[in-house]
């Protein structure tokens, strides 16, 4: 029993799990499911995480490119998990009855990152500073949130055959992949 966001995962699976491999399963609170889900996700700890969660909230994260519910956590998410939308769950089926729909979905662990990068820390800065100012270019947007020059943003994005008014909302995984070894190439942003 506990606050999971203050949890030590690996001494708590560790000493209640081994040598099962662990699995979470759980209805989470709405309030806190983007920091539960990365820490449970971070913690690399967990072959599959089977959550309840706010509908608008799972279809965000497993969102396509270029729709409206795709962002930098979707991204996140899937970097690291494969995404399965599984049902919904409507408000009757609670007492008292919330004001939302709630769904289920499924995470499983990828064996590895779906694309090779060099820097890990760096990709998902680019892909923050992408989601960071939606209504902007990915040029404007990578320039603001990584101090990053606007020619050596649009020279990146076309070297990646991008064009240069692209929104980061319209890119997949496997293109801010290529974007952010590129990027790495061409300069040396920190990883931070």
């Amino acid at each position: 029993y506990g606050d999971v966001l203050r949890q030590d995962l690996a001494a708590l699976t560790a000493e209640h799990i081994s040598p099962l491999r662990p699995a979470v399963c759980a209805n989470l609170p709405y309030n806190v499911t983007t920091p539960v889900l990365t820490k449970l996700i971070e913690s690399g700890l967990f072959g599959t995480i089977t959550v309840m969660l706010q509908r608008e909230v799972a279809r965000r994260i497993c969102a396509a490119p270029d729709t409206p519910d795709y962002g930098a956590f979707s991204v996140f998410v899937q970097w690291h998990m494969t995404a399965e939308l599984l049902f919904d769950v409507p408000p009757a089926c609670f007492i008292p009855q919330p004001k939302v729909t709630s769904s289920v979905i499924r995470l499983t662990r990828r064996a590895a990152p779906p694309y090779a990068v060099r820097d890990e820390k760096l990709f998902m800065r680019i892909v923050r500073a992408a989601f960071s100012q939606r209504r902007k270019t990915l040029v404007n947007a990578l320039g603001a949130g990584l101090g990053l020059d606007k020619g050596l943003a649009a020279s990146a994005l076309t070297e990646c055959g991008l064009d240069v008014r692209v929104r980061g909302e319209a890119l997949s995984i496997a293109e801010f992949a290529s974007l952010c070894e590129k990027i790495g190439d061409l300069c040396d942003v920190p990883s931070q």
